[in-house]
């Protein structure tokens, strides 16, 4: 399999880039964002598993940009809900809206027992060669009852990492990367084509 000049993530997202840059750094792999393109399609993410979202989006991607793509899908599985909010993380109670998502969450939660949750994180690496490897990471914890930490980003207040003694929101971005359910599967994804490249 050939290593590419550059691959684009599929995100306009800046701390999923940087984490991206940071793993990236080593290998003479330039990674560009859609930030350095105009008139990004918006890929509609239909699929109910993150794999197949996170492979809508590569696909969309690539055909745009015709260059090697990684995309994402990741959410947040909580057992007592029958693994909602699931593919519909980001849009649970409105599109994008941590608050709402977050106060969602607490009063689905309100009665249940099993607090037990984790974040998945799948991802998809393909090339207009036709190359396809698919790498995934989680981070298994529980749901609390409020909100604790200041790094308001998505579920992280209520997420909290029994073996860290912390909520994802209490922790430094780099202590998060380090055990995060995107940084894990960037980690698999990095091995697996280190391995496969030429």
């Amino acid at each position: 399999m050939k290593r590419p000049d550059s691959i684009v993530i599929a995100s306009q997202n800046v701390h999923k880039v940087i984490e991206f840059e940071d793993a990236f750094k080593n290998t003479g792999v330039t990674i560009k964002s859609l930030k350095h393109f105009d008139n990004v399609p918006k890929i509609d993410e239909t699929g109910t598993t993150f794999e197949e979202n996170a492979t809508l989006k590569a696909t969309g991607i690539m055909n745009f940009t015709h260059q090697a793509v990684i995309a994402d899908d990741s959410g947040l599985v909580v057992n007592a809900l029958n693994g909602q909010p699931g593919v519909h993380s980001a849009r649970y109670a409105g599109d994008h809206d941590d608050d709402a998502n977050n106060n969602k969450l607490l009063k689905e939660m309100q009665n249940k027992q099993d607090r037990s949750a984790y974040f998945e994180s799948v991802l998809v690496y393909l090339t207009p060669e036709g190359d396809r490897v698919v790498s995934s990471g989680r981070i298994d914890g529980q749901i609390l009852r409020a909100r604790r930490g200041n790094d308001n980003f998505g579920y992280d207040p209520l997420f909290y990492v029994p073996a860290q003694q912390k909520t994802l929101a209490e922790m430094t971005t780099h202590d998060k990367n380090m055990i995060s359910h995107r940084g894990n599967a960037i980690r698999n994804l990095l091995s697996q084509l280190l391995e496969l490249w030429d």
